[in-house]
């Protein structure tokens, strides 16, 4: 048994909503491995039920796996406004909110995240960044005002599958674009912030 299917094994199950999108997203996308998966949905779903937000921004849904984890831990009221560039995606995102019961607390917004960003006139609690890796520096100058004080940000893939940690091999657009971040993250005197390894790195960051 490798490290990735004893996670699994030993951590709790994921819920049958869950459980049907990661097949529909294996069965209907060409890209089933963007998918969170039952290992980092727990994670997400934990930080959510410890913070209890009142407002979730999460720029790159794919499917809405992520969407649905994070919805466990909304605090009465509360709202996920989700952000998805692939338009053909937006049946199966719906499908899965409805079979997890979370329609009317998602506010789904397809198009271009950047362009999206500055029309949404909120304040956040949490916000969790899974979108272009070239741009996850854009996606957080964009949103680190709208997030409250004692907020968090999770951004994933912060490891990029390695790459980050031989740069002088690894000169693609998306790698620099995580190590850019990274690197601005530690810099940045309005948080703090620990990376940790689970899945592909997530960079976990906390607004002073």
């Amino acid at each position: 048994m490798n490290q990735d299917r004893y996670l699994k094994e030993f951590s709790s199950p994921q819920c049958e909503a869950l459980d049907w999108l990661e097949r529909e997203t294996n069965l209907r996308t060409n890209h089933s491995r963007m998918l969170s998966g039952q290992v980092m949905g727990n994670f997400l779903s934990f930080i959510s039920q410890m913070v209890k937000p009142k407002r979730i921004l999460e720029i790159g849904t794919f499917t809405g796996y992520s969407t649905i984890a994070l919805s466990s831990g909304l605090s009465e009221g509360g709202i996920i406004d989700a952000l998805e560039l692939n338009d053909e995606l937006e049946d199966l995102i719906l499908e899965g909110f409805e079979r997890a019961g979370i329609a009317d607390k998602v506010k789904l917004h397809i198009g271009d995240a950047k362009e999206t960003l500055p029309t949404l006139n909120e304040t956040y609690d949490l916000i969790f960044i899974d979108a272009n890796k070239r741009e996850y520096l854009e996606y957080y100058n964009l949103v680190i005002d709208k997030l409250k004080s004692g907020g968090f940000v999770i951004a994933d893939n912060v490891l990029w599958d390695g790459k980050v940690f031989d740069l002088e091999n690894n000169r693609d657009a998306q790698t620099a674009g995580i190590q850019c971040f990274n690197e601005f993250i530690k810099k940045d005197e309005r948080v703090e912030n620990v990376i940790l390894s689970i899945r592909d790195g997530i960079n976990l960051i906390r607004k002073k």
